[in-house]
């Protein structure tokens, strides 16, 4: 019997999962023991679910590098008769969500033909909108908490990120430093960036940037700090993420897009929030969140995931 097929059972024992927010749970617990050509499925149906919820199996299957019949094996060791019915979890959270930035910005493109660079601006524009409310609507606020209460207690915060993710961690540094906050960034200049993560010490804190596709420099400087007991604070735009596996905390933050450029307004939005959150905690001057707003946000995103 297959790894697959022993899980289907287990699963299937306990009946698979009827909304979105259960089922993406399951995905997410489930992926470490999923065969790595499952894994290849999981990771693309969390990171694209609504051309999971309405595409054909042998497109799906092409976009996630897989045989069709890999699609099939994929719903059944979730529990689900076949894939078919997997997809009606996805169809109905398609359906009953609020609107997805990508519909949004199709639309804004549809509408309007001219393609100049004020049509092009407004696109934009709409996509950082829509990250930055999409992203209000998501975040974890424990998490969040607890992110600030683990860069507070450190004694310099180290920064890392490279590609899309450096514009972001070079203004956390500079909005730190401004702060009076002891922080420095992993730079990797002159190949020392190995060097540099030598450097932090349990009583610092990591902050780690990466989104896809990630990078090996930032992934590498986040699990050789975690192994030696570092908080590493991890911002990326999947629970699928290698960075997450060697955080102590992490935060989710995806960016819409427009014509493939992808936003970093939700990016910066959290950064500054971290930077002058962390001050307020050290000084006494930050509450913690109350608990009936905390409660009514979670609802909000428990809403939004069904």
């Amino acid at each position: 019997m297959r790894d697959d097929e022993v899980l289907s059972a287990d699963i299937g024992a306990e009946s698979a999962p009827r909304d979105f927010r259960t089922l993406r749970a399951l995905i997410v617990e489930r992926r470490g023991q999923l065969p790595k050509r499952l894994v290849q499925v999981a990771d693309f149906a969390v990171q694209h679910p609504q051309e999971i919820a309405f595409g054909r199996v042998a497109e799906l299957a092409k976009r996630a590098n897989v045989q069709p019949s890999t699609m099939i094996r994929f719903a059944q060791a979730l529990g689900y008769s076949g894939f078919s019915d997997l997809q009606l979890v996805f169809q109905s959270h398609a359906r009953d969500r609020w609107p997805d930035y990508n519909v949004r910005l199709e639309a804004l493109h549809d509408g309007n033909q001219n393609g100049d660079v004020l049509s092009l601006l407004d696109g934009l524009v709409e996509a950082s909108c829509a990250s930055a409310r999409d992203f209000r609507q998501s975040i974890d606020v424990e998490a969040l908490e607890l992110a600030v209460q683990r860069l507070a207690a450190a004694r310099t915060i180290y920064v890392v990120g490279v590609r899309r993710a450096f514009p972001v961690a070079v203004y956390l540094v500079y909005a730190l430093q401004k702060l009076g906050v002891r922080s420095d960034l992993v730079d990797q200049l002159g190949g020392l960036g190995g060097r540099q993560t030598d450097l932090i010490t349990p009583e610092d804190a990591l902050l780690a940037l990466s989104f896809t596709p990630y990078a090996t420099e930032t992934l590498t400087s986040a699990r050789a700090a975690f192994q030696r007991g570092v908080p590493v604070i991890g911002i990326t735009d999947s629970p699928f993420s290698p960075l997450v596996q060697v955080s102590t905390t992490w935060l989710e933050v995806a960016e819409a897009d427009f014509g493939g450029f992808r936003s970093l307004s939700a990016s910066f939005a959290l950064a500054t929030t971290l930077s002058i959150a962390l001050v307020s905690q050290r000084t006494g001057d930050l509450p913690p969140v109350n608990l009936r707003n905390k409660k009514e946000y979670k609802n909000q995103i428990d809403e939004n995931l069904e």
